[in-house]
C-alpha cells in the first residue's frame, strides 16, 4: 500500500467539536465534521488519546488502554466513527502512549500494593537509605525525574509528569501486554498508529547521573530501541499491509530516523522529528525567546529531505501539532499577512517529500491564543514554567509574553467553526477559552471564500495525488544561502518542480533559467510578477513552478 500521496489530519478531540454542550469535544463531534474533512481531502485522521485518563497531561497519562474516556463518548461511538469515516474514504489513526502509563493505571496501582509482577512493569529503584533520587535526571516537565513512594521505600522513574510512570520494556511480559493493546485496536479497524515519544522506551542498563546534561542522552534512541520496534511491528501492525505508523521521536538523530523508517528494517512507516521547531530557541532553551533562525530552518528541513531520501528513510512533514505553537504566528505574520503567510507555509511543507500532517485549525489559519492572564492557561508544562520563570526573576508581563509564544495551549484552543457563541465549538464555556479572533477566523467563513486558506490546502492535497513528482521526486537544494527565500527543486524522470517561498515582507527578485518553459502549479497570489527570466516575490509570496 502506498501512503506517499496521502495526507493526515490531526484531531485533538478535547478541542475539536462538542455535541453535548459540555466544556470539551467528543467523538460524536468528530463524526459530525467528517464531511468537512472529506471536503478538505484528507485520507487519515489521527486522534490524540481518547482513553480513560485523569487528564493531567490531556490524555497522554493513560489509565486504561482499551477503553474510551467517558468524556469523549462510548466504545459504540468509536465503532460508529470508524464506520462513518470508512464510508468517506477516511481511515483512523490512534495515538499509542507506550513509554508510560498514568499512575492511576491498574498495573501501577497493583505495583503500589506491593505486587512484584507489576512493579516489574515499571522502573522502580530501591532507596538504599540514601534519601536521594537514583539519578539527577530532569523530567521533561521540570523537576527531578524520580518520585519517592514512602510505603515501598522505592523511587519510580517518570520522564514526564510524576503521574506518568515509565514502563519497563526490558520485561517481556510487559511487551506482550503492549502487543495485546495494539492488536485490540487493529481488530477494531484502526489503520494507523502514532507512537508517542517511542524512541525513549529503551532505558540504559546502568542508571547514572548526567554531569553534562539533563539525562536524555542515556535514554534517547537507546541500545535496544530497534529491537523493540521490530518486535512490536512483527507482533502487531506488521501483519497488515494497509496500516501506517509514525513514531514521535524526541531529541533523535537523522541516522536513527533513517533506520526507524526504512521499509526493509520493518520498524515504522515514518518519523516525526522536531529539530526544525527549535530554531527559535535561544541557547536551545524552549523558554528563552529569539527570532527564528531562517538559514538554520532551511538547512535542517533540506538536510532531512536529502538524507532520508538518499538512505531510504521517510519523513512525516509538519509545522503544527498539539504540542507546538501555531506556525502562522511563529514563522509567518498572523496580522497583516496572515492569509499569505499561512498559504506560503503550507506550500513550503506540502511540496516536499514525505507525508504531510495538518493540525486542526491550521487549514483555516488559526493563530496563537495570546492570553493575557495566567488563569486562562491549562497546560501542566506552561503552569510549571510560569512559576519557574517567575522564580528566575522575570516579571508577570515578561513571563506571559513567553507563554504567548511557547505554551502548548496555543494550539489547544477550541476549533473556530463559525462566528457564533464560543466559535460554534460548544454552547457551554469551553475548557480552554476561545481566541478572541473567532469572528474573523472560522471554518464557515473559510468555506464561503474560494480564496481562503482552506481551499488552498484542499488544492495542495489534490496536487499530491495528481503529480507523482510531489510524492516521489528527488529533493535538491536551491538558493540555499538566500536570506529570505526557501527554494528547492524536485525531479522525477523528465519532470521538474521548483518551489519558491518568501518568508519575509520585503519583495525579492529571483532569476530562473528558461522560465518560459514552466507552468505555475500553485501560488498564493492571484497574479504573478514575471519578466523574462525574473520572478518577483512579494510579501510572503509562494510560487510552485512545474515543467514536464
Amino acid at each position: 500500500m502506498s501512503f506517499k500521496d496521502k495526507v493526515v489530519y490531526q484531531i485533538y478531540p478535547k478541542s475539536f467539536n462538542c455535541t453535548t454542550n459540555k466544556t470539551h469535544g467528543d467523538l460524536n463531534g468528530v463524526i459530525e465534521k467528517l464531511d468537512y474533512l472529506k471536503e478538505l481531502g484528507v485520507e487519515y485522521i489521527w486522534l490524540t488519546p481518547i482513553y480513560p485518563s485523569p487528564m493531567n497531561d490531556n490524555g497522554y497519562d493513560v489509565a486504561d488502554y482499551t477503553n474510551i474516556n467517558p468524556d469523549f463518548g462510548t466504545m459504540e461511538d468509536f465503532d460508529i466513527l470508524v464506520e462513518e469515516a470508512n464510508k468517506r474514504g477516511i481511515k483512523l489513526m490512534l495515538d499509542m502512549v507506550f513509554n508510560h502509563t498514568s499512575t492511576d493505571h491498574i498495573w501501577f496501582q497493583k505495583a503500589l500494593q506491593g505486587e512484584k509482577k507489576y512493579q516489574d512493569y515499571y522502573i522502580f529503584k530501591d532507596n538504599n537509605n540514601s534519601n536521594t533520587p537514583p539519578t539527577n535526571w530532569t523530567s521533561k516537565f521540570g523537576g527531578n525525574a524520580w518520585e519517592y513512594i514512602e510505603t515501598l521505600d522505592k523511587y519510580y522513574l517518570h520522564l514526564f509528569d510524576k503521574t506518568q510512570a515509565d514502563l519497563n520494556w526490558e520485561n517481556p511480559e510487559l511487551r506482550e501486554e503492549i502487543y495485546k493493546v495494539a492488536n485490540f485496536w487493529l481488530e477494531k479497524g484502526v489503520k494507523g498508529f502514532r507512537l508517542d515519544v517511542i524512541n525513549l522506551i529503551s532505558k540504559p542498563e546502568k542508571y547514572e547521573d548526567d554531569l553534562i546534561g539533563d539525562g536524555r542522552r542515556f535514554y534517547t534512541d537507546g541500545t535496544k530501541i530497534h529491537q523493540y520496534l521490530k518486535e512490536l511491528n512483527e507482533n502487531t501492525f506488521g501483519r497488515y499491509n494497509d496500516v501506517i505508523t509514525v513514531g514521535e521521536m524526541s531529541s533523535t538523530t537523522l541516522e536513527n530516523c533513517i533506520k526507524y523508517s526504512d521499509p526493509k528494517e520493518k520498524e515504522l512507516s515514518m518519523t516525526f522529528s522536531f529539530h526544525h521547531l527549535k530554531v527559535d530557541y535561544k541557547d536551545n532553551d524552549k523558554w528563552s525567546l529569539k527570532d527564528f533562525d531562517f538559514l538554520e530552518l532551511k538547512d535542517l528541513l533540506s538536510t532531512w529531505q536529502v538524507e532520508m531520501d538518499k538512505n531510504n528513510g521517510y519523513n512525516a512533514l509538519f509545522w503544527c501539532n498539539h504540542d507546538q505553537p501555531r506556525a502562522v504566528s511563529r514563522f509567518g505574520n498572523d496580522k497583516k499577512y496572515r492569509l499569505e503567510s499561512a498559504k506560503m507555509l503550507a506550500s513550503t511543507l506540502h511540496m516536499m517529500k514525505g507525508t504531510p500532517y495538518i493540525y486542526q485549525g491550521e487549514e483555516i489559519g488559526m493563530t496563537n491564543a495570546k492570553y493575557d492572564n495566567i488563569e486562562l492557561y491549562s497546560d501542566v508544562e506552561s503552569l510549571n514554567y510560569y512559576e519557574i520563570l517567575k522564580s528566575q526573576g522575570k516579571t508577570t508581563e515578561e513571563t506571559l509574553h513567553i507563554l504567548n509564544q511557547r505554551s502548548r495551549d496555543n494550539s489547544r484552543t477550541p476549533v473556530q467553526w463559525n462566528d457564533g457563541l464560543n466559535g460554534g465549538f460548544s454552547e457551554a464555556k469551553p475548557w480552554l477559552s476561545c481566541i478572541k479572533n473567532y469572528k474573523e477566523i472560522n471554518a464557515e467563513k473559510s468555506l464561503k471564500d474560494k480564496n481562503s486558506i482552506f481551499y488552498y490546502y484542499k488544492k495542495l492535497i489534490q496536487l499530491r495525488k495528481d503529480y507523482e513528482i510531489i510524492s516521489n521526486g528527488s529533493f535538491d537544494r536551491f538558493l540555499e544561502n538566500h536570506k529570505s527565500i526557501f527554494g528547492y527543486k524536485r525531479k522525477l524522470n523528465t519532470e521538474e518542480l521548483i518551489c519558491l517561498n518568501n518568508f519575509y515582507e520585503e519583495e525579492i527578485e529571483i532569476e530562473i533559467e528558461e522560465l518560459e518553459k514552466y507552468d505555475i502549479l500553485i501560488s498564493n497570489y492571484k497574479n504573478t510578477n514575471f519578466k523574462q527570466n525574473i520572478v518577483k516575490l512579494r510579501a510572503y509570496e509562494s510560487i510552485t513552478l512545474y515543467k514536464k
